[in-house]
């Protein structure tokens, strides 16, 4: 590489099993393969090292989100492209993240609610139905929309390759990439 690379967050964020993880993951794979600096920041990964001590009520969520932030902002400076793949349901401290960081691209995995659903190998949405598991984001804790996402991806309507795509495309558009980088 000639230039040093420009470090960035790629915040994905949606509905549990919208196809954030698939997505991020896709997306990391190219950009290793260009032999770039990437780290993967997962919520179920984060939850069991960084973050073990943290449950899901609406303040320990927006902690997980705080203490994701910070790593994210460290290696973002650093030249890192970190790429996170967090439900973070709430508005608020997702733009708390986004101030924290500064080189943030919302990346809204939009996915209806029934297709989330059916997409569910671990059966989590049916026990928060029969109320088994409080506080599960679009059953019975809400998820807020980003209103101005830098990308909105459509994952029942797009096929993986072409969601993973449409992120590499912003990125080039934007600077952080250079043309080389391709699936």
């Amino acid at each position: 590489m000639c230039q040093e690379q420009r470090g960035f967050t790629l915040w994905f964020t949606g509905l549990p099993c919208s196809g954030k993880s698939a997505v991020a993951d896709r997306v990391a794979e190219v950009l290793r393969a260009h032999n770039l600096k990437v780290e993967r920041l997962d919520g179920d990964v984060v939850r069991q090292s960084l973050c073990r001590d943290l449950g899901f009520s609406k303040k320990d969520r927006d902690e997980n989100i705080r203490r994701v932030a910070f790593v994210a902002k460290l290696l973002t400076r650093n030249g890192v492209a970190v790429l996170t793949s967090f439900i973070s349901p709430y508005r608020e401290i997702r733009d708390e993240a986004r101030r924290e960081i500064g080189e943030f691209i919302e990346v809204y995995v939009k996915c209806p609610l029934e297709v989330c659903m059916s997409r569910d190998v671990k059966g989590m949405y049916q026990k928060a139905i029969r109320g088994e598991i409080k506080e599960f984001t679009g059953i019975s804790d809400p998820y807020e929309e980003p209103v101005n996402p830098e990308l909105v991806l459509e994952t029942d309507r797009e096929s993986l390759e072409e969601s993973a795509r449409k992120v590499l495309d912003y990125l080039k558009k934007s600077g952080y990439l250079d043309d080389h980088v391709h699936l």
